[in-house]
């Protein structure tokens, strides 16, 4: 996510940094470099001039040139006013007065919208909703198949509509008095879509909205479509009122256009961006901790909260007890590697750590990419229980035989005991006394 962006505007921010003075030469030149950054990025061209024009003014009122740490200074605007573009704050979902809460989820065809009313469904679901989803894309063969099927697979209810012959308005009426009745409460209305924004669609689109009064019309956009989202967010939002946007593929797009262009030029908040292909990969849209990101800064608050959702408080307590007594072997190692995975891909996670984002191009990719980890996993799968347990039991020709019975081969075994070793080494400092903080305080944190 953002990553041509992020490694562009973290040469920025370490080329400011690294100076002692700031001149007004130097101020026009590093402006140069971000609205180059911008506009490569894919950014709204009026969006990018207008950011510019405001973080220079705000350099001249806060007299940044006589400021004893201007570079500190002027990306201390620059993420202000980056944070400004990308929506200021997070928007939270509007709630209705009365039971159920009405979602209608709107947008082009191929853009996500079913998956997209699946990881709505599950994320509320987790915050304790009773959730139903609703079918009333009755244009795209399937469509009803594949949110049924969604919907068995995480154990949400799906409406059923009985009479074969219904009409797209007529299923979201018949889904209301459903949830009414059930006293649910949210109901998602995923609605069809077509190739083009067209009169036949919008005429489908106001009919539903006339009939069950959303509480929230939310926008489905392909985040990697850039300047083309935007636009089809404009003249969604000309024809029907739309509360919210979602970004789907956000984890696919590495320039952020979208993202960055889409609040200044159609006025609609970014409430939530899809993250990846799984049910649960689904995040709320936070400005300051993107704008953080971008810029290198890390994102401790989101990989915390990562971190709760996938690791067991008991799994943790556990953990930390055989960390104190010294016996953190390579069944735990492997446990990490499995709940690790579930938080996302590892280069997002590495840019969510202060410090880190920027080490990103100069670490190996292949240290870091999933297919690594997998390899990790069969190499341990192949030791014994007894090996797992006691890594210093694994002489030469065990060696041998694991890396055989996992399809590798020597070296890469020998590198996966080796991270175990340093892994065991950082996890030992991390508990002890001069570690900077215990482990059990960051899944406490509130």
């Amino acid at each position: 996510m953002f990553d041509n962006l992020s490694e562009k505007f973290t040469g920025i921010v370490q080329s400011l940094t690294s100076k002692g003075k700031i001149s007004e030469q130097d101020i026009k030149k590093t402006l140069r470099e971000v609205r180059l950054a911008l506009l490569e990025a894919d950014v709204d061209f009026k969006v990018a001039k207008n950011f510019i024009t405001t973080i220079e003014d705000k350099a001249k009122e806060g007299n940044v040139f006589s400021s004893l740490t201007p570079g500190q200074t002027i990306i201390k605007i620059v993420k202000e006013e980056m944070t400004s573009i990308l929506g200021e704050a997070s928007t939270e979902l509007n709630k209705g007065d009365e039971f159920p809460t009405k979602i209608m989820l709107i947008g082009l065809q191929g853009v996500g919208k079913t998956t997209t009313a699946a990881k709505l469904a599950l994320h509320l679901r987790k915050l304790k909703n009773s959730v139903l989803m609703v079918g009333c894309d009755l244009q795209r063969p399937a469509a009803i198949d594949q949110l049924k099927q969604l919907g068995r697979e995480l154990d949400i209810e799906v409406f059923d509509e009985k009479n074969k012959n219904s009409s797209p308005a007529l299923v979201a009426k018949n889904a209301l008095e459903y949830a009414n009745k059930n006293r649910m409460n949210y109901v998602i209305f995923d609605t069809a879509g077509r190739l083009s924004i067209d009169q036949e669609l919008m005429g489908e689109l106001k009919e539903i909205n006339k009939i069950i009064s959303p509480d929230e019309v939310l926008l489905t956009l392909d985040a990697m479509t850039g300047q083309d989202a935007v636009n089809s967010g404009n003249e969604f939002n000309k024809q029907i009122s739309v509360s919210g946007i979602i970004l789907t593929k956000m984890d696919g797009d590495a320039r952020g256009g979208a993202a960055l262009s889409m609040k200044s030029v159609t006025g609609i908040p970014i409430k939530f961006v899809g993250t990846g292909e799984k049910s649960d990969q689904i995040e709320i849209f936070h400005p300051d901790r993107v704008a953080s990101r971008i810029l290198g800064m890390g994102d401790v608050e989101t990989l915390i909260e990562k971190a709760q959702k996938e690791f067991d408080i008991d799994q943790v307590k556990n953990l930390e007890g055989k960390i104190k007594k010294n016996q953190f072997d390579l069944n735990d190692m492997l446990q990490q590697f499995q709940s690790i995975k579930k938080m996302g891909s590892m280069t997002d996670l590495l840019g969510m750590v202060p410090g880190l984002g920027s080490l990103k191009g100069k670490i190996n990719p292949n240290d870091i990419t999933d297919d690594k980890m997998k390899k990790a996993e069969s190499i341990i799968y192949s030791m014994t229980p007894y090996e797992r347990s006691h890594p210093e039991s694994i002489n030469g020709s065990r060696r041998n035989r694991i890396a055989l019975g996992s399809g590798t081969n020597i070296t890469e075994v020998n590198q996966v005991l080796n991270q175990f070793k340093q892994m065991q080494k950082m996890i030992k400092q991390f508990s002890g006394p001069n570690g900077k903080r215990n482990i059990m305080q960051m899944f406490n944190k509130k």
